[in-house]
């Protein structure tokens, strides 16, 4: 499921002020390697190639044939993950694996793919938070990138 800026008369040069979607599945970290031997080191998150691909075709869908920001212009990102909650978890809020920082490294990196913009860098203002799923939100990621004030 995405929301987004999708009126079919924007035109694909229109700037865009503000991108907002949902990408529904299990968000996987980057940044976590694992030696597999003979020096290589992997992801060690299985899924994280697999969750790239559902957040960067959100992303591309959200952005409707527009170009994203402007490379180099300042953007803030905002991003809710929400993770699936065990069956035995009591706990409120997921204070357990995996790292909010490395949540925010596969979306912002599998958003720099789609092309909302040039690269990460250009993000100077985040504000992420992750909380497990409940009844009303299914696990992932609502994304919020809008230009810098």
């Amino acid at each position: 499921m995405t929301e987004g800026l999708n009126d079919s008369t924007v035109s694909p040069t229109e700037t865009i002020e503000e991108l907002t979607f949902y990408v529904e599945g299990k968000p996987a970290p980057q940044g976590s390697k694992r030696h597999v031997g003979n020096g290589i080191m992997i992801e060690a998150s299985d899924y994280l190639p697999a969750w790239r691909k559902k957040v960067v075709a959100a992303a591309v869908e959200a952005l409707a044939g527009r170009l994203g920001f402007v490379h180099k212009e300042a953007v803030h990102c905002s991003l809710e993950v929400f993770l699936p909650r065990g069956k035995t978890v009591k706990r409120e809020l997921p204070t357990v694996p995996p790292d909010l920082d490395k949540l925010e490294r596969a979306v912002n990196d599998a958003l720099t793919i789609a092309g909302v913009w040039g690269d990460d860098a250009q993000v100077t203002n985040s504000n992420n938070s992750k909380r497990y799923a409940v009844e009303l939100a299914s696990p992932g990621v609502r994304i919020t990138v809008r230009r810098a004030a």
